[in-house]
């Protein structure tokens, strides 16, 4: 099986970075990423703008280009970003929004809801929510009328569980990353996920795993088939992400 990495960031030093709540992260390149994830044979990704890289998204692009057309760009955009604007995004591989409620963009959240309509019916993108589920019952009326859904880092907390749980009933997607960020048992997490939908959960690294209590391990891939057994694992690796991408099954390790 072909790992697609479904959250992974990209901080290249020719692009400046903004300092979010007073941190800037190291660089880590495509090449970084790739040399620390040769073991893994990733054939694919998700590219995911970061907090600290606010809105112009010329290093995201540049990372697509680097990487390859199995990667695709996850993008943060302000909410006046015009219709020419996402198509040349989309033009250039970029497939979703991503809404930083955790580590800013909590203003305007009508707005950025706005622009994930008109993207999601200019060009079928997602929206992928950085979020601490026991913030989704206040937020999930104004996030209900989004077509496609993503929730990242498993939604972080234990409390939480439950209206995520209620949110993926609903047809949303779970991120199974940042397994150091969280504040819950990761192996009871993922079960009740994918009982609840097995095509929810997809998988990646969180590379290089910035602010997190500790960094991405290989064995994080592992304990994802271990809790999963063989098929829900594939799917979880693998063909979800692929299918909420829109991103065909091809080899092209990275």
């Amino acid at each position: 099986m072909a790992l697609f990495d479904a959250h992974l960031h990209i901080i290249d030093p020719r692009f400046p970075t903004v300092a979010n709540d007073g941190f800037t992260p190291e660089p880590f390149t495509v090449q970084d990423y790739r040399e620390r994830t040769a073991p893994l044979g990733v054939s694919g990704g998700a590219v995911v703008a970061g907090s600290y890289q606010g809105t112009d998204q010329e290093h995201l692009l540049a990372a697509l280009r680097e990487m390859g057309p199995t990667f695709v760009g996850v993008a943060q955009l302000p909410p006046d970003t015009s219709d020419s604007q996402l198509r040349d995004l989309h033009a250039a591989g970029v497939r979703a929004l991503r809404f930083n409620l955790y580590r800013g963009m909590t203003r305007d959240l009508d707005a950025q809801v706005q622009l994930g309509l008109r993207a999601a019916d200019l060009l079928g993108w997602p929206a992928e929510f950085y979020v601490d589920s026991r913030r989704l019952p206040q937020i999930s009326s104004l996030i209900s009328p989004l077509p496609r859904v993503a929730v990242d880092h498993l939604g972080l907390s234990a409390e939480g569980l439950p209206a995520l749980l209620d949110l993926v009933a609903s047809g949303a997607r779970v991120k199974a990353t940042g397994f150091g960020r969280v504040d819950l048992d990761v192996p009871e997490a993922l079960r009740a996920i994918a009982g609840v939908n097995p095509g929810a959960l997809m998988f990646g690294t969180d590379l290089p795993s910035t602010r997190s209590d500790r960094p991405f391990l290989d064995s994080d891939a592992d304990l994802v088939a271990d809790v999963l057994g063989a098929d829900l694992a594939e799917r979880a690796l693998s063909t979800n992400a692929r299918e909420f991408y829109g991103i065909a099954s091809r080899a092209h390790v990275a």
